[in-house]
């Protein structure tokens, strides 16, 4: 089957492998892409996670929470250059918009864009963004936001890094009385912290998808096949690797990245025991700048039209 250039690039993105291994990937499974991906894992040549390196990273991510940790928002905005997004009005507009949405709780961006600003009455966040981009001289975007309210007593704890090349929000409840104590809200600020060094997918395995897991069984499963191994002891190692991926994925199940002799759901008993309290990892959400956005690539795209000879 014939594969376009189109159909290479977006699977080369996605997975990091070369060109000429991923036309042949798109050709053996006739152009299908989630197959393809898993062509290419089979063969050990593609990361489960890895993202594409020319992903636009133009721009910020920001948090804001409560002076009481029981409420918080993070909000990518985007900018067309980096020289734009170390500029102090735009970074100053990036955490108005945030503290905004502290306030007023729009349920999405577009209800965002018609609220008046809490600074200001008399603008909408529309007519706010249109200002600034005129004054900045370059276009942005509101591009998403998540809002977290405990449910009970708790905490939000939030951590950006590289300037607001990445943010996470985390959210853990307790009983009301170790809610206010300081450890507890650097017990959240430092899963925050780990969840964005170490990206999990979910809060623990009970999230996981079925069809998600069923998918890394089979590819685990047509790894060990190509060892010659029997059945039953294919079926051994395939749980073995399951554990893996869980250790891999599941917040709870990692191993805390400022001390790996422990895993997070360690790091919350101790926490919880030193306050007499249980600890709880409800949810999380982690926001990459510029995650799924891509630059021109006129140079990148004749490259693989080359490789698929076209």
């Amino acid at each position: 089957m014939a594969v376009s250039a189109a159909q290479i690039s977006e699977l080369r993105k996605s997975t990091g492998a070369g060109m000429l291994d991923c036309k042949k990937a798109l050709e053996q499974t006739e152009g299908n892409f989630e197959q393809a991906v898993d062509f290419l894992r089979t063969k050990g040549l593609a990361a489960a996670s890895k993202k594409a390196g020319r992903a636009a990273t133009e721009g910020m991510v920001a948090a804001a929470v409560t002076a009481e940790g029981d409420k918080g928002v993070l909000l990518e905005i985007n900018s067309e250059t980096d020289f734009v997004a170390k500029n102090e009005i735009f970074q100053g507009f990036v955490k108005d918009i945030a503290h905004h949405i502290l306030q007023t709780n729009p349920v999405s961006v577009e209800e965002l864009f018609t609220q008046p600003y809490c600074g200001d009455s008399s603008k909408t966040i529309q007519t706010m963004l249109n200002e600034a981009i005129s004054v900045i001289g370059e276009n942005m975007q509101i591009r998403r936001f998540s809002s977290f309210v405990v449910p009970g007593a708790g905490a939000i704890g939030s951590y950006i890094h590289a300037g607001g090349k990445i943010g996470v929000l985390v959210e853990a409840t307790c009983d009301s009385a170790a809610a206010k104590d300081p450890a507890f809200a650097a017990f959240v600020k430092d899963v925050a912290m780990h969840s964005a060094a170490a990206s999990p997918r979910y809060v623990q395995r009970s999230e996981v998808d079925a069809d998600v897991l069923e998918r890394e069984k089979d590819i685990y499963r047509a790894k060990a096949r190509e060892t010659g191994k029997p059945e039953n002891i294919i079926e051994k190692i395939i749980d073995g690797q399951v554990n893996k991926f869980y250790a891999e994925i599941c917040l709870l199940e990692q191993q805390f990245v400022k001390d790996t002799d422990k895993t997070i759901t360690q790091l919350a008993a101790e926490t919880g025991k030193a306050l007499g309290t249980t600890i709880t990892i409800t949810r999380f959400t982690k926001y990459a700048l510029g995650e799924g956005l891509e630059k021109k690539e006129s140079d990148f795209a004749a490259e693989v039209a080359a490789a698929a000879g076209l």
